[in-house]
């Protein structure tokens, strides 16, 4: 690998995913050691013209030598072409840097509701803006991804469950979003959104431990399997929902209203 010298990327330390990939820069030689530094811990009065505000929101790139600052995508490029120089023609085309800058963002301004800290907001931290059109972009997605898991998954639980459609499994993903969603819109208006972002991603992260199941179907054959796998992914995804909901500081019944919320539709389905 070849080190990119002289460039410190400052970082939300507050975010695994971003701890992850800058520290995954620093072990395979990408920047030097001295390559990152902490959006907290960052000396703000450098000579750097870092605009501290847009860095919460796009991770900022910093050449120590002359002072100019690359924010978002712009510095991943920067990073990444410098070690594949082939890579630097396509970075530079229109299309493939809107539609990565997209991405980016889709991911920058959820990432607190995607893999939250212990603590959802700080002062002067490194929280992104709240950007509405991102976080229903995000809560949409998990919606149409888990609802079309669920669709497969459910053939694999006849005739205990009926077998689900299209439907009834979206109609199922997005009544969990008014029922759950109404309820804290009454108690906590201000988290509603950060509320149903988290609670997206359970719904997500659940969908995707049920499509694991779903490549063994050519191997495993029981359907006894495939319902203890159901109740184990449910019980993680109920003490996930608790742990999210003690970061948001929101009430805890909640987590026992989201599982009010699956025994009524059980029982409707049945």
């Amino acid at each position: 690998m070849k080190t990119l010298t002289d460039h410190t990327i400052i970082y939300d330390e507050e975010c695994p995913l971003c701890d992850l990939y800058t520290r995954t820069f620093l072990r395979t030689g990408m920047l030097d050691q001295h390559g990152r530094e902490k959006f907290t811990a960052v000396e703000k009065c450098s000579k750097a013209r870092v605009d501290w505000n847009r860095a919460r929101n796009e991770i900022a790139l910093i050449d120590k030598k002359n002072g100019s600052v690359l924010y978002g995508v712009d510095s991943l490029m920067k990073i990444l072409e410098y070690q594949w120089p082939l890579l630097k023609p396509l970075f530079a085309n229109r299309i493939f840097h809107f539609l990565m800058q997209q991405f980016y963002f889709f991911i920058s301004y959820n990432r607190k509701v995607i893999v939250p800290a212990s603590v959802f907001e700080k002062q002067n931290t490194c929280t992104p803006d709240l950007n509405i059109s991102y976080r229903w972009a995000y809560i949409i997605f998990c919606w149409i991804i888990t609802s079309l898991i669920l669709v497969s998954y459910s053939h694999l639980l006849v005739p205990v469950v009926p077998a689900g459609s299209y439907l009834r499994e979206f109609t199922i993903c997005g009544g969990q979003i008014l029922f759950q969603g109404s309820i804290v819109a009454l108690v906590r208006k201000e988290k509603f959104i950060h509320y149903i972002g988290n609670l997206m991603t359970i719904a997500l992260a659940g969908a995707l431990l049920l499509s694991i199941a779903l490549l063994l179907t050519s191997v495993i054959h029981s359907l006894l399997f495939y319902a203890i796998y159901f109740m184990l992914v449910v019980c993680l995804m109920f003490f996930e929902h608790i742990r999210r909901v003690k970061v948001l500081e929101l009430p805890f019944y909640l987590s026992a209203i989201w599982v009010i919320y699956r025994v009524l539709v059980l029982l409707i389905i049945l």
